[in-house]
């Protein structure tokens, strides 16, 4: 079931889902298995069509399920997901099969993209289709991919804007500096 607040973000605003430099979660499926990690090198690249930048370990179980279905989802974990973002990054599936039951990481359809899961409570989403670039992925773990869907929660991203000064902290979005230590997006200033 989608959550209440999953409103669609059109596609030429979807790079501003990330222009801030968030720590996403990535998912994936493939072979009726699921996973999600969190990832902190992930970035906008191009605007039309939209792509993003992802780096993927090859020890992830989450890598081998984006390899073998071409796709990914690209979710932003916001202050209250903290934990569970250190847990899902830290645990690897490889050697703990039930991380995401483990961790209490819910699980949801978007319409049109049945085959990436997303993951709940999250302030966006951004459906991702690889683009094959063999040497970027083995030589960096560099993941390449068009935005093909994206959606945001309404409360914090609006007519293609971050809204952070007036959405409940709760949904402020994640930003890793290391050691388990984030810190939530702040106040905005305008120029």
């Amino acid at each position: 079931m989608q959550p209440t607040h999953f409103t669609p973000v059109p596609l030429d605003k979807a790079y501003r889902l990330l222009s801030h430099g968030p720590t996403v979660l990535v998912s994936a499926s493939h072979g009726g298995v699921d996973n999600v990690m969190s990832a902190a090198w992930a970035c906008a690249l191009d605007f039309a069509p939209p792509k993003v930048t992802v780096v993927l370990d090859k020890a992830t179980r989450t890598r081998e399920l984006v390899e073998a279905s071409g796709c990914f989802a690209l979710q932003l974990p916001t202050v209250t997901q903290a934990a569970m973002t250190v847990a899902v990054g830290t645990d690897s599936a490889k050697t703990v099969p039930d991380k995401l039951q483990r961790h209490g990481v819910a699980l949801f359809e978007a319409p049109g993209h049945p085959s990436t899961p997303l993951v709940h409570g999250c302030a966006a989403w951004l459906v991702c289709r690889v683009i094959p670039e063999p040497h970027n992925q083995q030589a960096y773990d560099l993941f390449i991919s068009e935005v093909v869907a994206a959606w945001a929660d309404e409360r914090v991203f609006r007519n293609g804007h971050w809204e952070f000064d007036t959405a409940p902290d709760e949904l402020r979005t994640l930003h890793y500096v290391a050691g388990g230590q984030f810190y939530a997006t702040g106040a905005s200033v305008r120029v």
